[in-house]
């Protein structure tokens, strides 16, 4: 009987990481469909959470660990994750300064709330909350950090103005667990 025991386990284990290997293909397969520019108008895309999950999994950056996302109620995402900004930073080829090294080495459980809003081929990302290892950042502190961390190291994000959701996407609808990807004209 433990023989039976010991070889399910590994089997169980396998069949975990095909379902998700299967969620991040199947995330993957529609992005690739969005991407082309070639579904008709009115096509509506879901993906599910569980391959939001395993596609943020595997396209995680180098110092991040664990991503993970929570669908709350409509248009609000939370995203966890263990960060290491000193490996984030590095990876991006940044080389903080001896004293920002030691600010930022090691690993810290992050959590970050966000209201995403859209329609009209626009979306609006409003991030709500941030915690950092227990302490919540949110209010002035939180718009500081944005426009003075955040997007000095990722220029290309948009937060709290609207921009193009691009290749005809009409409309993201955020709900409770799951992102549906209206495509227009």
């Amino acid at each position: 009987m433990k023989v039976r025991r010991i070889t399910a386990i590994p089997l169980l284990f396998s069949a975990l990481l095909s379902a998700a290997d299967g969620g991040y293909v199947s995330a993957k397969r529609k992005l690739d469909a969005i991407d082309s520019d070639r579904l008709p108008a009115g096509t509506r895309v879901e993906f599910s959470q569980a391959e939001l999950a395993a596609y943020v999994e595997k396209e995680a950056p180098a110092g991040v660990r664990n991503p993970r996302l929570h669908f709350g109620t409509a248009e609000v995402v939370t995203g966890t994750a263990l960060i290491d900004f000193g490996k984030v930073e590095h990876a991006q080829g940044q080389h903080p300064g001896w004293l920002m090294s030691r600010i930022l080495e090691g690993e810290r459980p992050v959590s970050v709330t966000a209201r995403i809003r859209s329609a009209n081929g626009r979306a609006t990302v409003d991030v709500e909350r941030v915690e950092i290892s227990g302490i919540v950042i949110d209010g002035r502190t939180l718009d500081f950090l944005i426009q003075n961390v955040l997007l000095p190291l990722y220029p290309s994000a948009v937060v709290g103005k609207p921009f193009e959701l691009g290749h005809r996407m009409e409309k993201l609808d955020v709900r409770a667990a799951s992102v549906v990807v209206a495509i227009g004209k």
